[in-house]
């Protein structure tokens, strides 16, 4: 097995935690949706937790030892790598939005707080949730990817500061532990991790990136013999998910959760009959970046054109939202996002030439 192979079902359940963002946002709008369902979709937001470990996991396992072993030729490498992954599709959903928005006030009907002029400039270069503003403004989802950038930006500091593959398992997984424990620390007075994330959603990424790092860590080293090691960390999981049940805080709780799932869903990826393999679901996990970035405005855009009462949308007309995220998703992944990406990466630093020296 490769470890592409062997990483295809978190490709999968990077689709379902995206889905769980989209149910997240419209919940409150579905009619006649059971109460135990909007409770339910009341918590997709921690899906953005889960791919912040994902993120950190992921971005180890590329390119801890190349960042490592390269120089700084690589590390504007990877720089570059990771902003044709997340920039233009940004861009193009943020310019949808902006005709939107161009749109609405030209009708007299400018909401100033969801899509505020002044602060567009921040929402270009991604730099909107690092303490800058209050709250969550344009395309409300993209405040994740502003923070993902921060963790770029900081991920070749973290590998040279500590190469985990020197380091015992045991220490290993006490710093992603403590990771988790900084946030928790951090976000103590606060009831959930959603909670004000104009101000904590910078250190719920770092803490969260550094940790997925750790967690890869203890992956490559356990990958081999993986029955026990997932057992475990599948057991560590549940522990964690009853504890939030009777009362541990979500803070702390669900972050510990999450990256012991990972690791257990990371140790059993590529094992025969394991069912997030399916190529319908890791195609899902393939286009989940732009059903995440996209279903937030185009829900907007739906409830204009299709909905007379924002509070109770009919099921037939949310089945049509959802198929047209779905659409959407498609149409981004393969027209902008893996052409733009493409393209971004195809250019290329130029080389320091040096000049030869004569003797005599």
């Amino acid at each position: 097995m490769t470890d592409n192979r062997e990483l295809r079902a978190l490709t999968s359940v990077r689709g379902i935690a995206a889905w769980m963002v989209v149910l997240y946002h419209i919940r409150l709008s579905i009619a006649g949706l059971p109460p135990a369902w909007v409770q339910f979709f009341a918590k997709g937001y921690l899906a953005v937790d889960f791919f912040f470990l994902l993120s950190g996991f992921v971005i180890w396992l590329s390119w801890g030892s190349r960042l490592r072993e390269g120089g700084w030729r690589e590390a504007s490498r990877f720089l570059q790598k990771r902003v044709a992954r997340i920039w233009p599709l940004h861009l193009v959903v943020l310019g949808g939005a902006v005709a939107l928005a161009v749109l609405l006030a030209a009708m007299g009907r400018h909401d100033p707080a969801e899509f505020p002029f002044g602060e567009l400039p921040l929402h270009v270069v991604l730099l909107q949730n690092w303490g800058f503003t209050d709250r969550l403004a344009w395309n409300d989802p993209a405040w994740s990817i502003s923070c993902e950038l921060a963790a770029y930006l900081a991920f070749p500091l973290l590998v040279r500061a500590v190469d985990w593959r020197t380091l015992p398992s045991w220490l290993v997984a006490s710093a992603a532990a403590a990771f988790l424990v900084i946030l928790a620390a951090a976000m103590s007075s606060q009831p959930t991790l959603g909670h004000d994330i104009a101000r904590f959603g910078l250190v719920r990424c770092l803490t969260e990136f550094a940790a997925g790092s750790a967690i890869c860590a203890l992956w490559l080293r356990w990958k081999s013999a993986p029955r026990l090691p997932a057992l475990l960390a599948f057991g560590v999981s549940a522990a964690a998910f009853a504890g939030w049940a009777i009362g541990v805080p979500e803070t702390l709780a669900i972050p510990f959760a999450f990256a012991s799932l990972l690791l257990g869903l990371a140790l059993t990826s590529g094992l025969r009959g394991n069912p997030l393999d399916a190529a319908p679901l890791h195609y899902l996990g393939e286009v989940s970046y732009a059903t995440y970035l996209s279903h937030f405005m185009l829900f907007v855009v739906f409830k204009l054109a299709f909905v007379d009462d924002a509070h109770a949308v009919p099921p037939m007309l949310v089945a049509l939202y959802l198929a047209m995220v779905l659409a959407c998703s498609v149409a981004l992944y393969h027209l902008v996002e893996r052409p733009a990406q493409k393209w971004v990466n195809g250019f290329t630093l130029p080389r320091r030439r040096t000049r030869a020296l004569r003797v005599g």
